[in-house]
């Protein structure tokens, strides 16, 4: 299972830090990607980080303003966004699954997925 929270409201040029926490599994064993879909609009990759946190990727929308970063000892990842914009409004989730040594932003790499949370960029 993996829970997203930490989204809202925040003004253009703020910041907010995303976290997703897993159950059930393996945390250490699975590569966590980050996706983001606005309304109207189809789902989109941000960033993912593979199982040994090693060589993150980012989508050209994001680099860098958001960070993507894990904890294994707490299950969670979560994903650090600053100097927020207005495009970035979106219901934001995290997927997870077994990834050898890497990590994607396709959605056809991920089975599992949480329910999201909604980030507002707004003044």
């Amino acid at each position: 299972q993996l829970v997203e929270s930490g989204g809202g409201l925040v003004q253009p040029g703020g910041s907010l830090r995303l976290s997703c926490v897993f159950s059930g599994f393996a945390f250490n064993s699975y590569a966590i990607g980050w996706f983001r879909q606005a309304a109207g609009a189809e789902r989109e990759g941000i960033a993912c980080i593979s199982r040994s946190g090693a060589s993150p990727i980012y989508a050209d929308s994001v680099k860098g303003r958001f960070t993507i970063s894990r904890d294994d000892a707490k299950n969670s990842v979560h994903l650090q966004m600053n100097d927020l914009k207005p495009e970035d409004t979106s219901v934001y989730y995290c997927a997870a699954d077994r990834l050898y040594n890497r990590c994607s932003t396709r959605q056809d790499a991920y089975a599992n997925w949480g329910q999201g949370t909604q980030v507002t960029v707004s003044s």
